[in-house]
């Protein structure tokens, strides 16, 4: 492959990656600005969900996802998904599903995992069923670390 061969290559492969995939960090701004565009759907299953999820975000395991999204959400409903995190294909699963059903989705990438360790908003089912925060601190190792209290984006 030439090199102006590579560079075509090369830009269809990350503008297809920016269409379909997006970040914790992202999702995270879409929620909070309170009109995100997209539905937030955790896609694993009922004891995963109750240990801890992203607040905001709907439970919808696959399985159930031909049945509820036709019966329970409109034409042009966009959707982001995730899973536990990278090393879970689950979100993608549910993503090939998803767009199989006529919608458009994303994968948010990190899934649960990366959002918990950037410290983002996380509710649990407590043992009442009620939700409860379940937010964790920020893991220096996945996020800047915060300065005087104030959150901080790692700006990509």
């Amino acid at each position: 492959m030439d090199h102006a061969a590579r560079l075509a290559a090369a830009r269809a492969h990350f503008a297809a990656r920016l269409a379909f995939e997006t970040d914790v960090s992202d999702v995270h701004a879409a929620l909070e600005s309170g009109e995100p565009g997209f539905v937030l759907l955790d896609t694993r299953n009922r004891e995963a969900w109750d240990q801890g999820h992203v607040r905001g975000a709907i439970h919808l395991p696959k399985p159930d996802m031909p049945a509820r999204i036709p019966a329970e959400f409109g034409a042009g409903t966009r959707f982001v998904v995730y899973c536990w995190g990278p090393g879970c294909n689950g979100a993608t699963r549910a993503g090939l599903i998803i767009s199989e059903l006529g919608y458009e989705v994303q994968e948010m990438i990190g899934g649960f995992e990366y959002w918990a360790r950037e410290g983002m908003p996380v509710d649990a089912v407590g043992a009442d069923g009620a939700e409860v925060d379940a937010t964790y601190p920020v893991d220096p190792l996945t996020a800047p670390r915060p300065v005087a209290g104030a959150r901080v984006a790692c700006d990509c």
